[in-house]
């Protein structure tokens, strides 16, 4: 196994870059960049100048709207597009740059500040936000996790409790009630729930109950917030996370509750679950010992991906919906204003994530099957 983990991993690099290429050359022709973007402005606001006395650029021969060169050349600079092509997509991956030329080659060299780029983990600075990449990152972070993690494990655990018990009741009334109710939540979208609610129990006027807080996960900036015992922040936080967590976890159970209905159906009906049950084996120790853990095999193929889904994906509507502000909005905002250096970075760390989750499916097969084997002899 360890041999097979070296090789997926020595793998995983050129599986990013090549991720990273494809989306720095698409980027690269898409059109609405920052500069176009700042020369939309200025023809917006050009009558608004022109009426104020800024008829200058026509003076000097510019239509209105368009940039002085000068200004051109410093935008470029400032959105580092002034750099050569081959160069931008270098310093995209690792780059060495010294801080201080005049100390010692060495000393720059291993010194981490002189290097640049995204295997050294350094994703650059907002074109619009004053910020690296990485502080939006780790600022959007805990919004995305309080949704994604807690939904994640709410949704596994209940479906697998919930298929379980399906399977042993199979074709009881209960298997169909809860068939029926799974699947009315898996038609119904999540941010459709979610402004049902909002009208409903949300802050406004025409709601039924003013359940649901305005916005943020917590209700930090109340007067006295900061003087609060933890049980009742704690109560807060629930609090807040209640709808949203809802509405994200809504569509969730149907796939998974049915697939470990299934795979346990498939398997109480194997030879070996008859001649546990022959040799006197209570119905527990058979069901829980050994269907349930052959069972699970085929739930974890999508542990990485139901994770990620959960984590980073999804999450858009949701979060304009009951103002939260985390990676969703924040890939979202990127992709709009033409942020590359966000974009390039949220996919990196992404794309990283997902593959190191593809490597921890396998090694997790091999734990819960020894059938399993990555031995290339075996084969």
């Amino acid at each position: 196994m360890i041999s097979y983990i070296i090789r997926r991993l020595l793998f995983l690099f050129p599986t990013l870059i090549g991720i990273i290429t494809i989306t720095f050359v698409v980027v690269q022709f898409v059109p609405g960049g920052p500069i176009d973007q700042m020369k939309s402005l200025l023809r917006g606001h050009s009558g608004v100048m022109g009426e104020a006395g800024g008829g200058a650029a026509l003076q000097q021969g510019r239509k209105p709207g368009e940039l002085d060169p000068k200004h051109m050349e410093q935008l470029k600079k400032i959105y580092h597009l002034d750099r050569p092509l081959w160069e931008r997509y270098l310093r995209t991956f690792i780059w060495y740059s010294p801080k201080d030329p005049s100390r010692p080659f060495l000393e720059n060299f291993f010194n981490y500040d002189s290097w640049e780029g995204f295997l050294v983990f350094k994703f650059g600075d907002s074109f619009y936000r004053n910020k690296t990449v990485l502080e939006l990152i780790v600022e959007k972070l805990p919004v995305s996790a309080s949704l994604g993690v807690t939904s994640f494990f709410i949704t596994y655990i209940i479906c697998i409790i919930l298929g379980v018990a399906k399977a042993v009741k199979h074709g009881t009334p209960f298997d169909t009630a809860s068939s029926f109710i799974v699947l009315v939540g898996y038609s119904t979208p999540g941010f459709v729930l979610g402004i049902f609610l909002i009208v409903l129990f949300g802050p406004g006027d025409g709601a039924i109950a003013h359940l649901i807080p305005l916005s943020g996960l917590t209700s930090q900036g109340t007067v006295g917030y900061a003087d609060w015992p933890f049980w009742k922040k704690l109560l807060d936080y629930l609090h807040h996370l209640a709808a949203p967590l809802l509405c994200f976890i809504i569509g969730s159970f149907a796939t998974l509750t049915m697939l470990t209905k299934n795979a346990m159906l498939e398997e109480m009906r194997k030879q070996y679950v008859i001649t546990a049950r022959a040799k006197g084996l209570s119905e527990n120790v058979v069901l829980y010992k050994h269907v349930l853990k052959n069972s699970l095999i085929p739930l974890i193929t999508g542990f990485p991906i139901g994770f990620l889904a959960m984590f980073f994906t999804g999450s858009l509507l949701i979060e304009q919906i009951f103002t939260l502000d985390g990676l969703g909005l924040l890939s979202y905002q990127a992709v709009i204003q033409r942020d590359y250096p966000i974009v390039l970075g949220n996919l990196f760390i992404f794309s990283l994530m997902g593959l190191v989750g593809q490597l921890l499916t396998d090694i997790m097969y091999v734990i819960i099957d020894r059938r399993i084997s990555f031995d290339e002899s075996q084969g």
